[in-house]
């Protein structure tokens, strides 16, 4: 009874608020979507939106069809893609979910040899959920999921991509440039600049400053890598990143790094995926891709 159709208008009239705008984005004229919405309501024996002055309100109905859209659409896009892939020759396409920052960082350096290697294989990249990356692996949005968090889920599977320690960095000139070792006082009174990452994801805070009771004396989240390494340079703060994309990053901006803590602070980057798509051959070698760049880049 519910097709394709209905889905992609319920979402457009949420995404657009009134009529003209989404029927200007699902290029029908305004008469032809309002006939499609009444003949669906017709059949469903229920209303779906309602008007609020020029602007569309949906009902309890509609929210619910709206929900199904969230979920159901992404699903046949995906399907669409990979039988295009298959009607050209190609193998498939590779959804890959990216839940933290530096891991897309990491996951440029994969890519290339990914592609090299399986050049039948296309990559799309999803880096914002509806919710949030693993319910995106969960309902098939993505195939894979690349994240520093292990989170114990029923049917979910998870291989270790890289293991790397984490470093302060700060300006050469900076009170902290002379200090080898980092501790929990010496960074309380500083301005931690992080990526804007709820604070329970942050391990400088929950493995490092929370267990000594202190905290930074600001923090100032930036979205920006750049950003936060320019004004990590100018002494507007310190931030923390893997040692090897400070690495990478030293080699045009100068900066200081520093240990954290006497045996240094590790975190481990993780690929999620479905148990069902663990022996699915291009996952099994974008895992090995990722091991072997990782093991490189280490050594």
């Amino acid at each position: 009874m519910i097709e394709h159709s209905h889905l992609k208008i319920i979402q457009a009239l949420h995404a657009n608020g009134t009529l003209t705008e989404a029927a200007n984005a699902l290029c029908l004229s305004q008469p032809a979507l309002s006939h499609q919405i009444s003949y669906l309501e017709k059949k469903l024996g229920i209303a779906l939106w309602e008007r609020e002055g020029r602007s569309l309100r949906l009902t309890q109905a509609g929210k619910l069809l709206l929900e199904v859209a969230h979920q159901v659409l992404p699903v046949l896009s995906q399907a669409e893609k990979t039988l295009e892939a298959y009607s050209e020759g190609r193998q498939g396409v590779l959804r890959i979910g990216v839940e933290c920052y530096p891991c897309f960082e990491w996951l440029t350096g994969v890519i290339g040899h990914f592609m090299q290697q399986l050049p039948d294989i296309d990559i799309d990249i999803v880096q914002k959920f509806q919710f949030s990356g693993l319910e995106g692996l969960l309902n098939h949005h993505i195939d894979v999921l690349i994240t520093p968090d292990l989170v114990k889920k029923e049917n979910i599977d998870y291989e270790i991509l890289a293991e790397y320690q984490l470093v302060l960095l700060v300006s050469i000139d900076h009170p902290l440039g002379s200090v080898k070792q980092l501790t929990p006082e010496h960074l309380y009174k500083e301005t931690l600049l992080t990526f804007p990452v709820p604070l329970e994801r942050l391990d400088i805070l929950t493995h490092f400053l929370t267990p000594s009771h202190l905290e930074p004396t600001k923090l100032k989240q930036i979205e920006s890598l750049e950003i936060m390494l320019q004004m990590t340079a100018l002494k507007r703060g310190v931030c923390v990143l893997p040692e090897w994309l400070a690495d990478i990053k030293n080699k045009t901006l100068k900066l200081r790094k520093i240990r954290i803590g006497k045996k240094g602070l590790y975190q481990q980057l993780f690929l999620a995926m479905r148990e069902s798509d663990k022996t699915i051959p291009y996952i099994k070698k974008f895992i090995a891709v990722g091991q072997k760049t990782a093991q490189n880049s280490s050594a």
